[in-house]
């Protein structure tokens, strides 16, 4: 017999988006990302982090001071990491699953590789400019934002 209590498709992959989040050493804000090719096929995935090459330790995570006292000019975002992590594999009409909704920057790099379809789990900027530049953006390009919804499923990893 065919056991039911099995996760979505959608509930997969954004757990792969959360898994990845934990490997973010910023101590504020923890985000994943997990794209996926038409086949449901897992392409590549990012996190929120430094530069490769650049020692988190020697890099500042503060979000207040001097701008090149914080984190902002450093940082990578998880979009964009798996993005730039997808090496030769063309993302076209990929979807892409993130734990956070993109910022406007993130949004260029998303619409220029060609992902089409954006499953976001939680958008607390929604009211800065940074946001409103990514939905017009999205909007204009075609690219589809749907929020995840979640199923209240518990998935308990021992590791």
């Amino acid at each position: 017999m065919k056991r039911e209590n099995y996760i979505s498709w959608d509930a997969y992959f954004m757990g792969i988006a959360l898994l990845s989040a934990q490997r973010s050493k910023d101590s504020n804000t923890q985000v994943g990302a997990c794209i996926v090719n038409q086949d449901k096929k897992i392409v590549s995935v990012g996190y929120n982090g430094m530069p490769t090459g650049c020692d988190d330790d020697h890099m500042p995570w503060e979000r207040e001071g001097a701008f090149l006292e914080t984190k902002y000019p450093f940082v990578c975002h998880a979009e964009l990491n798996a993005i730039l992590n997808s090496a030769a594999v063309s993302l076209k009409d990929c979807v892409l699953y993130v734990t956070l909704f993109p910022c406007n920057e993130c949004a260029k790099a998303i619409i220029q590789s060609g992902i089409r379809k954006v499953i976001y789990m939680d958008n607390k900027y929604a009211d800065t400019d940074g946001t409103k530049a990514s939905v017009r953006m999205f909007q204009l390009s075609g690219v589809i934002c749907e929020q995840y919804q979640k199923t209240g499923q518990e998935i308990k990893l021992m590791l």
